[in-house]
């Protein structure tokens, strides 16, 4: 198996003033705040979702969430599901149908008093291992399974793989998701993970790609030497990058 593991964001030509980066999961609400440049300015700080809690809920706890942490000037949020315009589309892993539709980022602004980006959780956990060059994915497991997609250090327009047919009738979600390890063991969810690197390697026909999500280190397996396994605090640390001129 390869072990290199990536998490710092690259040195970066951004505004001064720090970044708070939050990264909604299906299982842990996180926050950290990072300077301009990437580098941590606080610990992590760390809460159980409450799955199938309102929008509106999950807003004031991360509000409580990051009060303790020292002060910035721009919020980033990665979340499980499509967003567009800061607007939420989907969330299949939160449980509550007022999330379609929901404002999160304008909601997080009025509660936390900065302008917030908002993009998919696995987008933002590429930005922060990406090389930059050619075509580059990443692929998060979790609570679900999210994708990224990159060409020469852009994020592509999100792509809802995970609720694509995979195998046996059931998505990459279904078939990749923590409930999924849990109920047919990880050696055999260890060959879906590597038929699904297989069949988006024919889709995308990716230069390299990423491994991240809390259950990336579940993996014992040989993985191709084009596939890297990243630490899942990039998925905090790619919030910065939100907030380059480009991205």
């Amino acid at each position: 198996m390869h072990t290199a593991h990536r998490t710092a964001c690259h040195a970066l030509p951004v505004a001064a003033g720090n970044v708070l980066t939050i990264d909604v999961g299906g299982t842990g609400l996180k926050a950290m705040v990072f300077a301009a440049d990437g580098t941590p300015a606080s610990d992590r700080v760390r809460i159980d979702t409450p799955t199938g809690e309102s929008p509106d809920t999950i807003v004031k706890l991360l509000a409580g969430l990051v009060a303790g942490l020292p002060t910035h000037d721009r919020v980033s949020v990665g979340f499980p599901g499509m967003v567009r315009d800061g607007v939420v589309l989907t969330a299949p892993n939160l449980g509550h149908a007022a999330w379609h539709g929901f404002p999160l980022a304008r909601a997080l602004q009025h509660a936390l008093g900065k302008p917030v980006r908002l993009a998919n959780d696995a987008d933002v956990q590429g930005l922060a291992v990406i090389e930059g060059a050619g075509v580059e994915m990443v692929i998060t497991l979790g609570t679900g399974f999210g994708t990224g997609l990159y060409e020469n250090g852009r994020v592509c327009p999100h792509l809802e793989i995970s609720h694509q047919p995979f195998r046996k009738g059931e998505t990459y979600d279904q078939q990749l998701g923590n409930a999924a390890r849990k109920a047919v063991g990880t050696k055999r969810w260890q060959k879906r993970v590597l038929r699904a690197i297989e069949n988006l390697r024919t889709l995308v026909h990716f230069d390299r790609l990423y491994v991240g999500g809390g259950n990336a280190r579940k993996l014992d397996c040989e993985l191709p030497p084009d596939v890297t396994v990243v630490d899942n605090q990039a998925g905090l640390a790619g919030g910065v990058r939100l907030w380059r001129d480009g991205v």
